[in-house]
């Protein structure tokens, strides 16, 4: 292996083109091979082995904790949602009105295609995520039926549903540290 700059069989060779072919053929590759040993080992590089670990263990570990995500994730969503509930209101207005409308068809979607949930939900613990995942369903749809009922949108009283019977009077009000006259 040579450097070279000559005129090779009419073409012109730059200076730091390499000539591959000048090996002789009558010495085997090994005699060139040898130098490769002598060689300091690279950083990082060690002659143990490491553990052989089964791909399919770590799978099915893989698998086991993307279903248990699965099954928390009505429960991680509880704080934010009365979060929400905090800051859209006890008013009647639009916003506040999406909001339980969003609060409460979430849940709902989720109950309805509970079967396509629990067919990603596998491991040994499979029943017990199956339940944690419907009990925060529930849970978050309880939430929003509270909401509901705190603004008034559920009927609970007895002149919501009979025409006849008088609605409750308040007999006091209050008013944030004023007198109201």
């Amino acid at each position: 292996m040579a450097a070279r700059s000559v005129v090779a069989k009419g073409k012109n060779v730059p200076k730091w083109a390499l000539d591959l072919t000048n090996r002789p053929k009558y010495m085997p590759i090994d005699k060139y091979s040898h130098h490769t040993t002598e060689l300091a080992d690279p950083a990082g590089y060690t002659e143990k082995q490491l553990a052989d670990t089964d791909a399919h263990e770590i799978d099915h570990n893989l698998i086991t904790k993307k279903s248990w995500d699965i099954a928390i994730g009505p429960l991680k969503q509880i704080p934010m949602t009365l979060f929400i509930m905090y800051m859209a209101g006890n008013t009647i207005s639009l916003f506040p009105i999406m909001m339980v409308g969003m609060m409460f068809l979430k849940p709902v979607k989720a109950l309805f295609s509970i079967s396509s949930a629990f067919a990603t939900l596998e491991g040994e613990q499979s029943f017990l995520m199956k339940i944690i995942y419907l009990l925060g369903n529930i849970a978050l749809l309880v939430i929003a039926l509270y909401k509901c009922q705190s603004m008034g949108l559920l009927p609970t009283s007895p002149s919501d549903w009979i025409e006849f019977v008088e609605h409750k009077e308040r007999l006091e009000f209050s008013g944030g540290g004023m007198a109201l006259s």
